[in-house]
């Protein structure tokens, strides 16, 4: 469903991506490791199709199409959707009538999403204004659930979160992503809602977000380049234990 291949990205002069091999099909969630500064949010604008991000060399394919030039709100249609880790404040706009414009013309339950996330008093205020950190990352998913979009693009969604938010925001992702269960009647096993076809891509430095969702696979992603495909808690785990560098030789 997302294939890149051999993609390198320069932002102004200077080479951010190298060589980015990345395959997530349907119904898979990747998380993408790395320090600041090693090119992670590059990753998700270039999917996403922020033109700074310039593409010297390599392709991305969604859905079987060829996207490496096509503009980002072409990708939105086609179904790709970011949550930004710094979204800006937009004056001027409610929160109401953009998550009308992110249901692109379909029929959007505004106050029923809303309420799913405790949003309805933010409605009518203008777009992240004076909004806590909290707030904004719970804006962002309620665009998110308006959109329904097939692939899912998260920018560190823990990130300026308190504790007091972090479990709504967590559930909310995991069932935008498919991955909430529900116990069978008998209760003698957990069964999966639905089949999964929702694919993800998370970015975190805290590793907070795989308390509250199971992903498939994990990378690292270090000055550019991508490496060490493997389980995501067992790359936390040698992060947190011995730091990115070696995590890297180790290429488990």
């Amino acid at each position: 469903m997302l294939r890149i291949e051999d993609l390198q990205v320069k932002i102004d002069e200077r080479e951010v991506l190298k060589h980015i091999d990345l395959e997530i099909q349907p119904g898979e969630t990747h998380i993408l490791f790395g320090p600041n500064g090693s090119g992670k949010t590059t990753l998700l604008m270039t999917i996403m199709g922020y033109p700074q991000c310039r593409i010297t060399a390599g392709k991305i394919f969604f859905k079987g199409r060829d996207i490496t030039d096509m503009p980002i709100n072409e990708r939105a249609r086609l179904g790709i959707g970011m949550s930004f880790q710094r979204p800006p404040t937009i004056h001027g706009l409610k929160t109401r009538q953009m998550v009308k414009i992110c249901g692109d013309g379909q029929q959007v339950d505004v106050e029923a999403l809303a309420g799913e996330m405790n949003f309805t008093d933010f409605l009518d205020r203008d777009i992240n204004a004076g909004f806590s950190g909290g707030e904004i990352k719970r804006s962002e998913l309620l665009q998110l659930m308006a959109q329904d979009a097939d692939l899912l693009l998260f920018d560190e969604p823990e990130s300026g979160v308190d504790l007091e938010n972090i479990s709504l925001i967590g559930h909310a992702i995991s069932s935008l992503l498919q991955r909430d269960f529900r116990v069978d009647p008998d209760k003698t096993q957990i069964q999966k809602k639905k089949e999964r076809t929702k694919m993800g891509l998370i970015i975190t430095h805290t590793g907070f977000i795989l308390d509250y969702v199971t992903a498939d696979r994990g990378q690292v992603l270090f000055d550019g380049v991508m490496s060490c495909k493997s389980n995501p808690q067992e790359i936390f785990a040698c992060i947190k234990k011995v730091g990115y560098e070696e995590c890297i030789r180790c290429k488990i």
